[in-house]
């Protein structure tokens, strides 16, 4: 069994996820977060939890339209478990939870509602603005400080011009994935959104996570259309209160429009201190 980082680099790997069967995956260093290569971005294992909520008891005519990820601890870039259940079934909705585990400790768990698709004769709303067009090619994007030879370089970024993550938020970017989720299996709508998800307050970094703790514990991504294609752009910023904590809010689009929004609650702190 794989229970830790193999010497393969963010380049040479050719998925996020090997699947070992029975709901068990090997973790690939493409995985790694910014902030240490033995432990996972929150992108990719939120994405995995959605790939086994979709296959999870599929029904005709429904999807999935919203997406809690909690964080209990950091993933570890190893093997993980992953189970799925049903916690209420109705004719027009569903609500599913899931668990993530690693070496039998619990490191992730989410909740998902699935629903009927809404009739073709719904209006298409679409509130916010236009996202910019998608920039031309760029060199690799860096970030200080940060663990780059991992999920950072598994995706290709876009942002605009003159900007990146160490620019100050609110920010804009679009991404897409280098390589799919799974080794083997086709990516989803759903799943290319959650990969990109948890980058959302990082695309708006505002609060000086260099100086003091600042990351989220959650991630919420709420779809009213399934997003098309494999480029996705994030438009985010961050709220902050004395006394309080963070808050990022990001909208989602495709290259049709508005597609859902990602909401994520930012614990800010001093470092040291215990989460």
């Amino acid at each position: 069994m794989n229970t830790g980082p193999s010497s393969l680099s963010a380049t040479t790997a050719n998925a996020f996820y090997h699947d070992l069967g029975n709901g068990r995956f090997a973790s690939s260093p493409a995985t790694a977060g910014p902030w240490s290569a033995k432990t996972q971005h929150g992108g990719p294992p939120s994405a995995l939890m959605g790939r086994a909520m979709e296959q999870h008891a599929p029904r005709r005519g429904m999807r999935i339209a919203r997406v809690t990820v909690e964080l209990l601890r950091p993933v570890p870039v190893a093997d993980l478990e992953l189970e799925v259940r049903t916690v209420r079934s109705g004719g027009r909705t569903e609500i599913l939870e899931g668990e993530m585990t690693s070496g039998g400790t619990p490191v992730l768990v989410a909740r998902a509602w699935r629903l009927v698709a809404s009739p073709p004769e719904t209006p298409s709303l679409c509130p916010a603005p236009a996202a910019p067009q998608r920039p031309g090619p760029q060199a690799p994007h860096t970030m200080a400080a940060a663990h780059l030879d991992g999920y950072v370089s598994a995706m290709e970024w876009r942002f605009e011009p003159g900007k990146g993550f160490d620019s100050l938020g609110p920010g804009t970017a679009w991404a897409r994935q280098r390589i799919p989720l799974v080794e083997g299996a086709q990516d989803t709508p759903l799943t290319r959104a959650l990969t990109l998800a948890d980058s959302s307050w990082a695309v708006a970094f505002e609060l000086d996570h260099h100086a003091g703790l600042v990351i989220n514990t959650d991630i919420t991504l709420a779809l009213h259309r399934d997003p098309v294609g494999e480029w996705l752009c994030l438009r985010s910023d961050t709220a902050a209160s004395p006394a309080g904590s963070g808050l990022a809010l990001g909208q989602l689009d495709d290259a049709i429009g508005d597609c859902g929004r990602v909401l994520q609650t930012l614990l800010v702190t001093e470092r040291g201190t215990r989460t």
